[in-house]
């Protein structure tokens, strides 16, 4: 009987005792290395600031999300291509001299600023047909290889605080924003941008620009916003920088930093019927008109630090400006230091628009009847003085 009971009894415990042996496994399978904080089932793992000089162990391989930024890290060639399920891998602001070699194929977000890095070769990215998104900013790079083909689904590219002279040749075509700003830009090679049709967001700013060749971004019809802020703009070479700023008056994307102007943004034809080079309706209000507060003068920047040497400079002579007044009084523009300003009343009662070249005061109500009255009494103050002396000298003879 207790060999029967036995037989019976141990089929009937298997169960339990695979269901805790499976129990046990999975509990192993999800361990979260002890210097991260791990989440979403332990496949989004945050290894940031710990001071790491070499990958954690215990990585689980089918980890979503790794963040490894802001450590110490200075080689992972080869230490992740086995994660085959990474989508983001934060490698930012670390000791990196070049991108890892063998990053997995699945990966949608590279994130690499604040590195060492000072190229990108062509196999770095050569078989990243998933990857959407890829920031280099703030590293060294003076040069980058890419392949069209091969980043097909790259929507969005961050180049800035870069060393690069030139803008990167043979982008991929799906690209929908690039930043180039904070570079050393100073040309932009011919039919560098023709096969980006769906580039929408293009920053320029804070570069070494002086001029651009023309129809540069003739073949951009995706364009929304471009950036042109902070760049030294030869405005007096006529023959390179007319064809920029004729492209700007039909454009209908927007740009902020408009080259020889004083406003912060241009472009968007669209808005407006009528366009001419000094239309209000080209350009937002003059920098530091404030009806409400004439003191108050408005930021001369937008996106960036505002460079306004000759390419703020607004030539009044050349450029005459005539601004709309509404209500009784007149509105003044006053040329201060080369910029155009506005204050909202006038100095008479005529609707017309003058331009001043140094500050005026205004008349306060009342004053001018109190000045005539006291030239009045002036007058009749020296009538009676006059009289009192003839006096005098008639009784004395």
């Amino acid at each position: 009987m207790e060999g029967i009971r036995t037989a019976h009894t141990t089929p009937a415990s298997m169960p339990t005792n695979l269901l805790l042996l499976l129990l046990f496994g999975v509990r192993v399978l999800a361990i979260c290395p002890p210097m991260c904080t791990c989440s979403r089932g332990h496949r989004a793992v945050d290894c940031s600031a710990r001071g790491l000089a070499i990958l954690p162990d215990s990585l689980q391989h089918n980890i979503h999300f790794l963040n490894l930024s802001h450590n110490r890290l200075q080689d992972l060639d080869g230490l992740l291509n086995h994660f085959d399920h990474l989508r983001t891998l934060d490698i930012s602001y670390n000791h990196l001299h070049h991108l890892p070699v063998g990053l997995p194929r699945a990966l949608w977000d590279i994130r690499a600023s604040g590195n060492y890095i000072r190229q990108l070769e062509k196999n770095n990215t050569a078989y990243h047909w998933n990857l959407q998104n890829l920031d280099l900013s703030h590293n060294l790079l003076e040069r980058v290889v890419l392949i069209n083909n091969t980043l097909s689904n790259l929507q969005s590219l961050n180049l800035s605080h870069n060393k690069f002279w030139t803008v990167p040749t043979n982008m991929p075509y799906n690209l929908e924003m690039v930043d180039l700003s904070h570079n050393y830009l100073l040309q932009i090679l011919p039919d560098s941008l023709d096969r980006l049709p769906k580039l929408s967001r293009f920053y320029l700013h804070a570069n070494r620009f002086t001029s651009l060749s023309n129809g540069v971004f003739s073949r951009l019809d995706g364009l929304q916003l471009l950036t042109l802020g902070d760049n030294p703009w030869a405005c007096e070479d006529e023959e390179n920088i007319n064809h920029l700023l004729t492209w700007m008056q039909q454009t209908p994307a927007k740009i902020l930093g408009c080259p020889c102007y004083t406003r912060p943004t241009c472009g968007e034809a669209h808005l407006a019927t009528r366009r001419t080079w000094h239309s209000a309706a080209f350009t937002e209000p003059p920098l530091g008109g404030d009806a409400h507060h004439p003191g108050h003068r408005a930021p001369m920047q937008v996106v960036t630090s505002g460079y306004l040497s000759k390419s703020a400079q607004l030539n009044v002579g050349q450029y005459p400006s005539t601004v709309n007044t509404s209500g009784p009084g007149e509105q003044v523009l006053i040329v201060v230091g080369g910029f155009l300003t506005s204050t909202p009343d006038s100095l008479s009662t005529q609707s017309s628009t003058t331009i001043r070249t140094r500050s005026t005061k205004k008349v306060l109500p009342g004053s001018a009847h109190s000045t005539s009255h006291q030239i009045h009494i002036c007058s009749f103050e020296t009538t009676i003085l006059s009289l009192l002396c003839t006096a005098v000298i008639l009784c004395a003879c």
